[in-house]
């Protein structure tokens, strides 16, 4: 995961240059400035998926699925600044045939872009970032329900940042780039602080298994960070979002790259009646799987990163107010 995974940076910066017509629309040409603005938008959506078998002879499994999204956007722009907001809530339950309700989702992030452009002639901006991501409720490794692996706030990410971007006066393209990004952990649970989740360090216990030292609550790192964001519409009510991040630390092996990247097409069948498809890959080298241990039974050993994939496919009702 060290070297390879720059490759989508530069394969998306070289299309941010080469703006290929079937992904981008041209350059737009400059608006003349009319004065400061705030701009307001909010969106709810619920998407359901449902399957019921009776007499099935091929077998399968009655069960019912639904996701609500709330996103609310303010954004503020003058001659020569540039704030963005952005807050999402996202939750999703599952509950199959005689098993209890089941998270399938769970999001909460809050994003804040401040750029500031000194050439109103030119499409690069300095810009400080911050944004943070934790969820609502407890997430579990079903179908044990006794033990949570995540919490409110464990885990929490923190970055915050500046740097140079790209593409402000390009539709719906962004290239960011920090060369100094803080990114914090919050593991703000005992039990999962002292078991050194999510790449904290644990708990130090005596022989006797009392803790002498706690878990660390909060992992700070220093690194590098690299994003791109673009929208296009690829065809008549048919649109696709893409947003990439990259991040390594410079103490903590330099050169491991932390992945968030996710694929979102929107298709409208009307106004109101909308589906989605999307596609999430996460990968971070602190936070490790487990396997279960070969030497005790009902115990784990430690089995290192890998690549996290999650897919959505949902119909449902959007309204944009």
């Amino acid at each position: 995961m060290k070297h390879f995974i720059f490759v989508p940076a530069f394969f998306l910066f070289s299309l941010m240059h080469a703006q290929p017509s079937f992904l981008f629309k041209k350059e737009k040409e400059k608006d003349e400035y009319t004065g400061p603005k705030w701009d307001q938008t909010n969106k709810a959506s619920v998407y359901l998926s449902q399957v019921s078998f009776v007499n099935w002879n091929a077998g399968g499994t009655n069960s019912i699925s639904g996701l609500f999204a709330f996103e609310t956007k303010a954004n503020y722009t003058d001659k020569y600044f540039n704030w963005t907001n952005s807050a999402l809530v996202r939750l999703g339950i599952n509950k199959q045939q005689s098993l209890g309700l089941q998270k399938s989702d769970d999001l909460v992030e809050i994003n804040s872009n401040l750029g500031y452009q000194s050439d109103i002639t030119s499409n690069w901006f300095y810009s400080a970032r911050m944004s943070f991501k934790s969820q609502m409720f407890n997430g579990y490794s079903y179908p044990d329900t006794d033990n949570p692996i995540s919490r409110l706030m464990a885990p929490g990410y923190l970055f915050f940042g500046g740097g140079m971007e790209y593409g402000k006066h390009i539709d719906k393209l962004s290239f960011y780039f920090s060369p100094v990004t803080l990114k914090a952990t919050f593991v703000l649970d005992e039990d999962l602080s002292n078991a050194g989740a999510f790449g904290v360090d644990p708990a130090v216990y005596d022989d006797n298994g009392a803790i002498l030292t706690p878990g660390e609550r909060v992992r700070n790192e220093v690194g590098v960070l690299v994003t791109n964001t673009y929208e296009a519409e690829l065809a008549t009510n048919i649109n696709i979002k893409n947003q990439l991040s990259l991040y390594s630390d410079y103490v903590n092996n330099f050169g491991n790259v932390d992945i968030d990247w996710s694929v979102d097409f929107d298709f409208k069948v009307n106004n109101f009646i909308k589906a989605t498809l999307g596609s999430h890959i996460r990968y971070d080298d602190d936070v490790k799987t487990t396997v279960p241990s070969t030497e005790v039974e009902g115990e784990f050993d430690e089995a290192g990163a890998k690549v996290q994939w999650k897919q959505f496919l949902g119909i449902g009702v959007a309204v944009d107010f």
